[in-house]
């Protein structure tokens, strides 16, 4: 089973990215339905890896938080874009939430990954765009921004590559805890 740890977004949050998603020649864009915030891509795993990976992430306590998406990027070069992006404002605490999953799910068995981390939700594969359409796309929705959002889980998904988009199935959340100061 092929598996991601990620971030759902709130409704109004996805319908703001949907509306980014246009005007780029060659696009393939995301249904707002697989929109999210990758964690740590797992890869496939069996049944027995499953439930390492489950144990770990379920031992995780980090309090909840808030954040929000902030400007637009793409992953690749000038002469091959692989990826566009809305970014996630610097926050630590979605650091710190990266970083106890990435611990537990190594802890479990699954190699580092190795990269940096960059919070980001996918908008679009573009094939072979024009790098001028590109720059125009970036520089026109530079200035996105959502209003902040809670975060109060974090969710395994199991993916199928098939038909025209990948098709995303929760199959674990994992609660988030209160903030001390919501405790007092």
């Amino acid at each position: 089973m092929r598996l991601f740890v990620a971030l759902t977004l709130p409704e109004n949050v996805r319908w703001q990215l949907r509306l980014l998603c246009g005007g780029l020649p060659g696009a393939k864009w995301v249904p707002p339905e697989n929109f999210h915030i990758t964690l740590r891509f797992l890869g496939d795993l069996d049944g027995r890896d499953l439930d390492y990976v489950d144990a770990a992430l379920a031992g995780i306590r980090v309090p909840s938080f808030s954040i929000r998406l902030n400007g637009v990027g793409h992953f690749g070069n000038a002469s091959r874009i692989r990826a566009i992006w809305a970014g996630v404002e610097k926050e630590p605490a979605l650091q710190h939430l990266h970083d106890k999953v990435e611990s537990a799910v190594v802890r479990a068995g699954i190699e580092p990954d190795g990269q940096k981390y960059t919070p980001h939700v996918t908008l679009s594969y573009p094939k072979d765009p024009p790098i001028s359409k590109v720059q125009q796309f970036l520089a026109s929705h530079s200035l996105f921004r959502t209003e902040r959002f809670e975060v109060t889980h974090f969710t395994l998904f199991s993916s199928f590559i098939g038909g025209e988009h990948a098709i995303y199935s929760a199959e674990r959340s994992y609660a988030l805890s209160m903030p001390m100061a919501a405790v007092r």
